[in-house]
């Protein structure tokens, strides 16, 4: 590919996840184009990539109607002091990156000013779950989409959204990571015992509504155990102090682990979890751990699940295309109902053979060859840039 000298790419994330995408994907691209240069908005990864942050991402990470509301003014304030920075920076491509409430907002922006500047949206909104209507809108403002899920590209297709690639998601690149080593996970002999990961969520929202059910779950699944069992609770550091307060008064009590690394070697030992919708249901899937999911929102979130156009909104089961992962969500939420449902998946019965055939299946759903997500991102904001 014939390289252009000062390639400049202005590059927009909204929250920790898109962060770690980010460092990656400016990683492959300087790897493919070593005189690039950044600009624009970031975390401690991207910043670490030599991004120097128009703020912090603290101002702009909120999750939620009403933590949304209340941060408003402020977000407002940095969409527009992004798209004023990207105007006068006069990059060769703009990088949105996730959290769609702030980037995209960026991007219309932008787009409006600088009409022929190139935009790649780095994940797409899911438009394949609701409000569909956003794939068309998309395409006045975004030129291509990396997806991170292999039914994206026919989704946007289907709903005459911008081109869209899939390029793969990151946790294929750290299965060694997330699979156990020979002996690392026992088997599930008859009476032995079982490690089972209780994982209430990332952000405080989610924790602070699933804590006082997974309270209650824990002594009803040792009840019906015909086996010991260890519960693990990786927790994330900004929410480990809370956590670690709320157990020391449950009956059952889960070890806390601390720690990305002790995480993972969790994953590797568990042979069942309880967990929050979200990305880690997909790192569960990956490492081979069945599950059943759980998840209760506000009042004011619950009024638009009516407009949901997908049966279920776990990872895998979407990429998979079937519900092989049993989902417990909002009035469903009940510790009697989470309890009936994990309890099977930690004995070798029919339950838990079915989830782990389903879950041997992603690997083939989620392939992309011998190229590693950042890098097929890389070639593909390269190639756009320039067009």
């Amino acid at each position: 590919m014939q390289q252009q000298a000062g390639l400049h790419v202005f590059i927009v994330a909204g929250e920790e996840s898109g962060d770690q995408l980010g460092f990656k994907l400016m990683r492959s691209l300087r790897a493919r184009h070593p005189d690039i240069r950044f600009s624009g908005v970031g975390g401690h990864a991207m910043t670490g990539e030599g991004l120097m942050s128009l703020f912090p991402l603290d101002d702009i990470a909120v999750m939620g109607f009403t933590a949304v509301i209340g941060r408003l003014r402020t977000i407002i304030d940095r969409v527009h002091r992004t798209v004023d920075a990207a105007v006068a920076a006069r990059p060769d491509i703009l990088v949105i990156i996730d959290s769609p409430d702030f980037t995209h907002a960026v991007a219309k922006r932008v787009r409006k000013r600088l009409p022929d500047l190139p935009v790649v949206d780095y994940v797409s909104p899911s438009v394949w779950a609701w409000r569909p209507g956003r794939a068309r809108k998309m395409r006045a403002y975004v030129d291509h989409v990396l997806a991170l899920l292999p039914f994206e590209p026919a989704a946007h297709a289907r709903l005459g959204g911008p081109q869209c690639s899939y390029v793969g998601h990151p946790l294929i690149e750290r299965l060694a990571e997330l699979r156990p080593a020979s002996g690392e996970r026992p088997a599930l002999a008859e009476g032995a015992p079982a490690t089972v990961l209780v994982l209430p969520g990332s952000r405080r929202s989610e924790v602070s509504r699933l804590m006082p059910v997974f309270r209650e779950t824990l002594p009803l699944v040792e009840a019906e155990s015909r086996r010991p069992l260890h519960w693990l609770m990786p927790v994330v550091p900004h929410l480990a102090d809370e956590i670690e307060a709320a157990v020391a008064t449950w009956p059952v009590k889960p070890q806390i682990v601390h720690g990305a690394a002790a995480k993972l070697a969790a994953f590797r030992q568990a042979h069942a979890a309880l967990a929050a919708s979200g990305t880690v249901t997909l790192e569960l899937a990956l490492s081979g751990v069945p599950m059943v999911v759980a998840y209760k929102v506000g009042w004011l979130e619950s009024q638009v699940r009516h407009l949901l156009t997908v049966s279920t909104i776990t990872l895998a089961n979407l990429i998979l295309g079937e519900s092989a992962i049993p989902e417990r969500l909002q009035w469903d939420c009940t510790p009697e109902k989470l309890a009936g449902t994990l309890a099977p998946l930690i004995e070798e019965g029919p339950e838990r053979q079915a989830q782990l055939a389903a879950l041997a299946r992603l690997d083939a759903a989620m392939r992309i060859g011998d190229e590693a997500p950042s890098e097929r991102a890389a070639r593909i904001v390269l190639a756009v840039a320039g067009r």
